[in-house]
């Protein structure tokens, strides 16, 4: 799609994210599942923050890590989300933008402050998020900026966003913006949580034939079709979309591209906080789809670009990717 202005624009939550070493124990007390996301509101928040004892603040956002990842890479990369006029909202601004990524989305004035997400990670190096969507759960349609989806190549679309109504709307606009412009719509399940809450939304949506590409993960998938069969469930998924990518962790991903599977592994890496590892699987597979590579080497992208980011703190790259895809032999 050489046309495109960019490979990859990103629709989702503008989070704040506050990241923070916990052990096993610390979930217990709070009541929270170990690798969840759950939603909190601002007293709540506060009561995680307390846990606390040192944390490392950064700009966050499953979307926003996805594209901040295809700027990395070299890749043309632009953001839609909903931040507010305050400090936090400022800096996010700033972060994304310093990445290389377009981001014009009008702040909220005098409403709910910037969101932020604490992210507990345990000594394995699983997340748990407890976020609060403040501002993020304001954008609607009038943000979806018109020509913005059609100047993509691809349109990702957060599954976490189908949480406010509104933002939903949105979302569903932007997809069906896409298909009729001759783009791609691009879909990421989130959380298996997410998937319990959406999942009559999720598959209209994956059914309207407007996504052409989705994102899931072992867990998310079999809760999509309410299976503990991730082979059949990886299957289904491949029905419903031309190309459906299920990431498995350690054991690599499964990329079904019109009923036809191949499995790639993962990079090996000692793991030191998972935190955005499957947002960076995504963008280093869109920047490869964008630019015409097969669905294997999309897959071994995605996988250089995870293990980067789950090798330290924090769910935005380090290092520059695109140089770690050219040592791979990629090239764009």
């Amino acid at each position: 799609m050489t046309d495109a202005r960019f490979d990859v624009l990103g629709i989702g939550n503008a989070i704040f994210d506050i990241l923070g070493h916990v052990h096993d124990d610390a979930l217990e007390k709070l009541g929270v599942a170990k690798g969840s996301m759950r939603l909190v509101d601002e007293a709540e928040a506060r009561a995680v923050d307390a846990v606390l004892t040192d944390s490392v603040r950064v700009s966050g956002g499953s979307a926003g890590n996805t594209v901040a990842g295809v700027a990395s890479l070299g890749g043309r990369a632009a953001f839609i989300g909903k931040v507010a006029d305050d400090a936090n909202g400022e800096a996010y601004v700033h972060d994304m933008r310093h990445a290389g990524v377009a981001f014009t989305t009008p702040p909220l004035i005098g409403g709910a402050p910037t969101a932020t997400s604490t992210i507990l990670v345990t000594p394995d190096g699983e997340r748990t998020m407890n976020t609060f969507l403040g501002a993020s759960q304001e954008l609607t349609e009038a943000d979806i900026t018109e020509g913005l989806v059609e100047d993509a190549a691809i349109t990702f679309l957060e599954g976490y966003l189908f949480d406010p109504p509104a933002a939903m709307a949105a979302f569903r606009l932007a997809a069906s913006r896409a298909t009729a412009a001759g783009r791609i719509a691009a879909l990421t399940l989130s959380d298996s949580f997410c998937v319990e809450r959406h999942r009559d939304d999720f598959m209209t949506l994956l059914k309207s034939g407007d996504v052409g590409l989705c994102f899931a993960n072992a867990a998310e998938v079999k809760s999509l079709f309410q299976t503990d069969d991730l082979d059949a469930a990886a299957a289904e998924l491949g029905k419903l979309v031309p190309t459906a990518v299920v990431t498995m962790s350690e054991k690599g991903a499964r990329v079904i591209t019109d009923g036809e599977a191949a499995d790639v592994p993962a990079d090996p890496v000692k793991v030191v906080d998972l935190t955005g590892a499957g947002d960076l699987f995504a963008g280093g597979f869109m920047l490869g789809h964008a630019r015409g590579l097969a669905p294997a080497d999309c897959a071994r992208l995605g996988a250089i670009c995870a293990a980067e980011v789950i090798s330290h703190f924090g769910a935005r790259p380090q290092t520059t990717l695109a140089d770690l895809a050219k040592t791979a032999g990629f090239t764009f």
